[in-house]
């Protein structure tokens, strides 16, 4: 794994410690890193009605978002508690994808020697509005430097 992603994915590890999952007790961080090489991080917020949680990628992103950061390079994911590397969910893939080009690198891994590097075209194969909201992105961010 590259030296970037290798550190990318110790962030998102210590951020787990962040994580409130009091019913689950799976906690889940991520370390979504920008274009301008600053690191942003999130974490998995439950809620006692499951389908109100908040998933660590999507806090990232938000952060990130708020923060005015539009562009992205990577983002890892870790799940200390899992006995294997759980990627993304769905909803998660869906927002990824409409930030991150298809060549973005996705880590994801439940230790920091039991990891997958993928990328978020392979996560979302087949994501025929993937071009277009890129293009969107990159016209927004070109409209407003």
């Amino acid at each position: 794994m590259q030296p970037e992603y290798v550190s990318l994915f110790e962030r998102a590890y210590e951020a787990c410690e962040q994580s409130y999952a009091p019913y689950s007790h799976f906690r889940v961080g991520a370390a979504l890193l920008c274009d301008d090489g600053s690191v942003i991080t999130g974490v998995n917020v439950e809620n006692r009605s499951f389908g109100l949680t908040i998933c660590a990628e999507r806090n990232a992103i938000a952060a990130a978002i708020s923060a005015g950061k539009r562009r992205f390079k990577a983002l890892a994911v870790a799940t200390p508690d899992a006995t294997y590397p759980v990627s993304p969910c769905g909803a998660c893939r869906q927002v990824i994808s409409e930030f991150m080009p298809s060549s973005g690198a996705v880590v994801f891994g439940n230790a920091k020697d039991s990891y997958v590097v993928s990328t978020v075209g392979e996560l979302m194969p087949h994501d025929a509005l993937h071009d277009l909201s890129s293009c969107l992105v990159r016209e927004e961010q070109e409209h407003s430097s």
